[in-house]
């Protein structure tokens, strides 16, 4: 496995890059606005293909590299559901996994620092974000922070994994790079508390100043979406009222670019193909699945994802491979099912 973690010494924070050799799939955790040339330059070295971007919750002292990332490797950008943030390509919740060729994190909601903060386990290690910290914890003081519901994260959700278990946070100001679940139970001074009252009384009494970067960070982060009414004044986008109406449609194909996941847990859309995301590229080259069908059909490929980011990319990647008739449901399926679409499920 191939793990890299990296640092900024503005915010200090760290940043993680994962991917598992054979394809040279990679995700990174937290990255960093003025860090993404240097994350660029190291997939390249590497000879990775970022295909995911992950933020841990709503930072406030960075400006995240999520977009930028996204706009540079047409990644998928991943956040959890609760997250604020405009858009994102995939929303993800308590048991969901997040999966790359080759490695897996389960994903782990533990709200206190924010109402939207998550952590993912992989295995021997888990990525808290700035739930729990080497001998701290994130503050609870802002952006619907709360300390009893931190307490609960810590103490009965990442205390309960193995002693062993590697701690990687997304901030460090001390130089510490990695601590242990057991490590921090014993002596991290926070969690030497003998009741969640104790952990509130003690949070509440930190006084902190808000981050240099909170006024820029906060409103940055909240917008990293991509600007999907280009494409409409562009003629290749449709409401989901007028996807809606297509159904049944004989010169319209619906094309779903989704995790199976995602399938399972939101549901279909009727007569739709199934062409994952990640394997855009191959599918509409010569020869590719998607390719053959449209070529075929001479139907107008209508691609979808959850919340439009995915189809938007995908409608730009047909263009470039020479596949003009394409468009895609501004919204995603979010919208679809907002405006009364029908959906399978099961």
């Amino acid at each position: 496995m191939i793990f890299r973690q990296l640092f900024d010494t503005a915010s200090g924070t760290y940043s993680y890059l994962l991917a598992s050799r054979a394809g040279g799939e990679a995700l990174i955790l937290d990255p960093v606005l003025e860090k993404v040339d240097r994350y660029c330059q190291l997939l390249r070295e590497l000879d990775l293909k970022l295909v995911k971007a992950v933020d841990t919750h709503l930072h406030a002292d960075h400006v995240t590299g999520l977009g930028e990332l996204r706009d540079r490797t047409h990644c998928v950008t991943i956040m959890g559901e609760q997250s604020k943030a405009d858009v994102v390509a995939m929303r993800v919740a308590e048991g969901d996994r997040v999966m790359i060729e080759g490695i897996s994190l389960d994903v782990m909601y533990t709200p206190g620092h924010t109402d939207d903060s998550y952590s993912y386990l992989m295995g021997d290690r888990v990525f808290t974000g700035d739930t729990l910290l080497i001998r701290g914890t994130g503050r609870t003081d802002f952006q619907n922070g709360s300390a009893r519901a931190q307490y609960e994260s810590i103490f009965n959700r990442l205390l309960k994994l193995p002693d062993e278990t590697m701690v990687f946070p997304a901030h460090d100001y001390k130089g510490d790079t990695v601590s242990t679940i057991g490590e921090e139970r014993r002596f991290n001074p926070r969690l030497q508390v003998r009741s969640v009252d104790e952990y509130v009384e003690l949070m509440s009494n930190l006084k902190l100043p808000n981050p240099k970067m909170m006024d820029v960070a906060v409103p940055a982060n909240m917008h990293v979406g991509l600007h999907q009414d280009d494409l409409a004044k562009q003629g290749l986008s449709f409401t989901a009222r007028e996807a809606i109406d297509s159904l049944g449609r004989p010169d319209i194909l619906l094309v779903d670019l989704r995790e199976n996941s995602e399938r399972s847990k939101h549901g279909m859309l009727p007569g739709a193909l199934h062409a994952p995301y990640p394997a855009i590229d191959e599918s509409l080259r010569p020869g590719g699945m998607l390719r053959e069908v449209a070529g075929a059909s001479g139907r107008r490929i209508l691609f979808f994802c959850a919340f439009g980011e995915r189809s938007a990319m995908a409608v730009a990647a047909a263009k470039q491979a020479g596949l003009a008739n394409t468009a895609h449901i501004a919204g995603g399926i979010d919208a679809w099912k907002k405006a009364g679409g029908p959906v399978l499920t099961g």
